[in-house]
């Protein structure tokens, strides 16, 4: 048995609706407990009612709009700091939230720990490629200035968890940049790609926005202000497809039936570059799993979060991360 904590308050959503995607993780995998931190009128009687599931009652819940580091340094109550706690005490195995991603960070940085020889974790999430191939991209915001030593430890922690979730024996590495040439990027770009050129044996060169969702590499590699423009320009571009076709339905009995046909499959696409088809996104560099669904989440979102982060203990990301670090 393994035990993942998940946080019943973060996120849009109410804590019924996170406790029944603890709920449907808990039928899915019957060699899973879950430590269900929340508030007690929430997290209580839910564990009463499933055998698997205990209670880690906080009092205190970080918001949305809360600044994430102050949050986390005045809320100690709150469930995303103590179920990062738990972690740290192995009281939990790893840690699922679909609450603030700067608060999830903080907390666990601070309370996990970071691998030794990590200099600053990563977000890291898989999107769909047209070739049929994942690609993992990172950093997706966690760090919105870097420094190139901090690029080759990403690029390093995506071949890791490439070899380890993704099936690929030998993943292509590349930097996202607005051209393929080793000579374009901005002048921090062009020491990335020196940097990388020199340390990492997966480094195959630049690559474009294009490139994201093309499944022509394993994995891509930025700063997290760029990431996190890019992800969310793609989420947002999906987003607007389906309105479009929505509106459009209007125009005559034939494209309404056309585009419902669609809005199904749009919505598929965007829960996929959302991240949770495949549990969301996941902080790289720590000492034990640690996931971040989106925060508009659902039932099936919670419930792929929590089994991912099962996966992930089963699967020894850490280790692996640490192994490579260490060669």
């Amino acid at each position: 048995m393994i035990t993942i904590c998940v946080d019943a308050m973060g996120g849009d959503e109410s804590p019924e609706l996170v406790c029944e995607g603890i709920a449907a993780a808990l039928d899915a995998d019957p060699e899973l407990c879950v430590l269900v931190a929340g508030n007690a009128e929430y997290v209580e009687p839910f564990c009463a009612a499933h055998s698997r599931a205990k209670a880690l009652v906080t009092t205190e819940v970080i918001e949305m709009g809360d600044h994430p580091a102050e949050a986390v340094r005045s809320k100690r109550d709150s469930s995303i700091v103590r179920g990062c706690a738990a972690v740290r005490v192995g009281e939990a195995d790893g840690f699922f939230s679909a609450g603030s991603t700067g608060a999830i960070f903080a907390a666990a940085a601070t309370n996990v720990g970071k691998i030794r020889g990590i200099k600053r974790p990563a977000i890291a999430s898989t999107l769909p490629g047209m070739s049929g191939r994942e690609t993992l991209l990172l950093d997706l915001g966690a760090n919105a200035d870097c420094r190139p030593e901090m690029i080759v430890q990403f690029a390093q922690m995506g071949a890791a968890y490439a070899r380890t979730f993704m099936g690929v024996a030998e993943p292509r590495v590349a930097l996202l940049s607005n051209g393929t040439e080793e000579t374009k990027g901005s002048e921090q770009v062009l020491a990335f790609h020196a940097a990388l050129a020199e340390a990492v044996p997966e480094f195959v060169g630049n690559c474009e926005g294009v490139d994201i969702l093309a499944g022509t590499y394993d994995v891509i590699v930025c700063d997290g202000f760029t990431g996190n423009v890019a992800l969310k320009s793609l989420e947002g571009t999906a987003k607007f497809l389906v309105s479009r076709i929505k509106a459009a339905a209007n125009a005559s009995l034939k494209t309404k039936i056309g585009a419902g046909l669609m809005v199904g499959a749009l919505r598929s696409i965007a829960g996929e570059l959302s991240g949770d088809v495949k549990g969301g996104a996941v902080l790289l560099g720590l000492k034990a799993p640690v996931f971040i669904g989106h925060g508009s989440t659902s039932v099936d979102a919670i419930k792929n979060g929590t089994l991912a982060v099962a996966a992930a203990v089963r699967g020894d990301l850490t280790g692996r991360i640490a192994e490579t670090l260490a060669k």
